[in-house]
């Protein structure tokens, strides 16, 4: 089969410059629509990549994401905000760009043309078979990408792929290929739209369910968050105040005394009782 990057077709608008601002905008809107739909087809795929991932972790596997300029972005991004989401250590969910931190503000040259050095940055975090390695490239072909999830996949690692084209080398290397097929982009080859919106989507599915599988939420909230900052300890007590019937500053003083809301709830409890 032909290998055909559908991300680098044409727009399916053109003389964008003559546009007002107004068609601008809603013919963006109208492409980014699109994206919500190819997410869904994936599913099985992320589905299957969770449910493989949730007993890795619980005997201490981690998640590595491996990307390069907006895709090695997204996943760093996807990755930092964890810890303060569910109050996991920041080694659990580790994003790794081509170029290193450099590379997220500023382009780093060639550093994505390496088919060596995404390997070699696993290796430097000690990955095992316990882990998971997801590869992320809208175009699908980013050789940083596809020789990581190469030497990962032969030392009996967990890996995956998120990418924009159908039948692309990294869902070739990959144990489970996720596809997102949004189409051309609305400026042509501009991966940072709909494949960089669907991209972060997709990050979002995986790591939420898998916290939530690992019961980092009860009901519907973040009771293990990190309260680093006014806003999240207003939000926490209030949390232990409804769970508990507490008023707001009893809530507050129990909920900064043991630092989380399912700790607070829990002791609280406790002590009530065997009291």
């Amino acid at each position: 089969m032909t290998f055909i990057k559908i991300t680098e077709q044409p727009s399916l608008y053109d003389n964008l410059e003559s546009k007002s601002v107004l068609e601008l905008l809603t013919d963006i809107n109208n492409e980014d629509k699109k994206v919500a739909f190819a997410v869904e087809k994936a599913i099985p795929q992320i589905e299957q990549l969770v449910s493989n991932i949730v007993p890795r972790m619980q005997q201490g596997g981690r998640i590595f994401y491996m990307g390069a300029g907006t895709s090695g972005r997204l996943g760093v991004l996807d990755a930092s905000e964890i810890p303060p989401t569910f109050g996991m250590p920041s080694t659990l969910v580790i994003g790794l760009i081509a170029g290193g931190d450099t590379a997220l503000r500023n382009p780093v040259e060639k550093a994505e043309d390496n088919m060596a050095a995404g390997w070699d940055e696993l290796l430097a975090h000690n990955i095992n078979e316990k882990d998971t390695v997801v590869g992320i490239a809208a175009s699908g072909t980013t050789p940083y990408v596809v020789g990581a999830l190469r030497e990962a996949r032969k030392h009996g690692i967990l890996t995956a792929s998120i990418s924009s084209n159908p039948d692309s080398p990294i869902a070739r290397e990959a144990e489970i290929p996720i596809e997102m097929i949004v189409g051309s982009e609305f400026v042509t080859g501009s991966s940072r739209m709909k494949s960089g919106t669907g991209q972060k989507m997709i990050l979002n599915m995986i790591t939420t369910s898998t916290m939530i599988k690992l019961g980092r939420v009860k009901g519907n909230r973040m009771v293990n968050m990190q309260l680093s900052n006014a806003k999240l300890v207003d939000r926490g007590t209030r949390m232990v105040s409804e769970e508990l019937g507490l008023d707001y500053e009893q809530a507050n003083r129990l909920l900064l005394l043991h630092g989380s809301v399912k700790k607070a709830v829990d002791a609280y409890r406790a002590e009530n009782k065997t009291n």
